[in-house]
């Protein structure tokens, strides 16, 4: 999905997210009706606040691909789990060691070695990424809030269904019509991203944040390698040593946090 859409970067960004989130949208809905399963929920507020603050993450992820490498992008939206190790404490009231906190340290610092090492690192990408892991570190904490109190597709539901109508209205005056392959990539950014949301939704309910969010950067290195084979990316030594120290802090997390 994020090759995709980085492929569609000449697209609005709100245009994409609008894409992006009805085709989720309606195999969810087909999916919760199937099963007879309370449209609405039980949490509203906080399945409002979950969708409000996963339609801001993505879209400014979306965004920061028109700058960035998308290897780089995905690689420093995934401080995330940082955020939402330091929402889960204030929220959550679960607990990190000392060491944790150190790690995340580390993983700040990968940032740095990128920016400061690496002077083709377009700064308001890098901006539009940093924000975009704040928001996606709370979703993952809101997730875990709303816990088994809805159903997985009803949290993914809510999300898409507000993502729909924000960024419909957003991208009615700036539309640009598809033509040919586009129509394909674009659609398939729906079955894509619904999977994925679905898998998400239920690893953030049934495990603790600190231990589940960390995992997610797997998705960097099958990224980094789309990017260098499809858009010819090229990553500097202190690119790679950034994203290298980014990753082992927050592998290093999973391992400490499961003992």
């Amino acid at each position: 999905m994020n090759a995709f859409v980085k492929q569609l970067s000449h697209y609005p960004t709100f245009e994409i997210v609008f894409l992006r989130a009805i085709g989720s949208l309606i195999l969810a809905t087909i999916y919760i009706i199937s099963k007879g399963i309370p449209i609405l929920g039980n949490s509203h507020k906080l399945l409002i606040l979950r969708a409000f603050s996963g339609l801001a993450a993505m879209s400014l992820f979306f965004m920061s691909l028109q700058y960035l490498p998308v290897g780089t992008a995905v690689s420093i939206r995934y401080l995330a789990p940082i955020y939402a190790a330091i929402f889960a404490v204030i929220l959550l009231k679960e607990k990190l060691l000392p060491i944790q906190w150190l790690l995340f340290l580390f993983a700040f610092s990968g940032v740095l070695v990128l920016k400061g090492f690496d002077h083709d690192l377009d700064s308001t990408g890098l901006l539009l990424v940093l924000s975009a892991s704040v928001f996606s570190g709370l979703v993952y904490v809101l997730i875990r809030k709303i816990g088994k109190k809805d159903h997985p597709m009803i949290v993914v539901n809510y999300f898409m269904f507000i993502s729909t109508i924000v960024s419909g209205f957003l991208s009615f005056n700036v539309w640009i019509q598809p033509t040919g392959f586009d129509w394909l990539l674009l659609l398939s950014l729906g079955i894509f991203g619904f999977f994925g949301q679905v898998f998400m939704t239920i690893a953030f309910q049934i495990a603790k944040t600190n231990l589940v969010a960390p995992l997610k950067y797997i998705e960097v290195l099958f990224t980094i390698l789309i990017g260098v084979t499809w858009f010819g990316d090229l990553y500097s030594f202190w690119s790679l040593m950034g994203i290298l120290m980014i990753i082992a802090a927050l592998v290093a997390n999973v391992i400490i946090g499961k003992r």
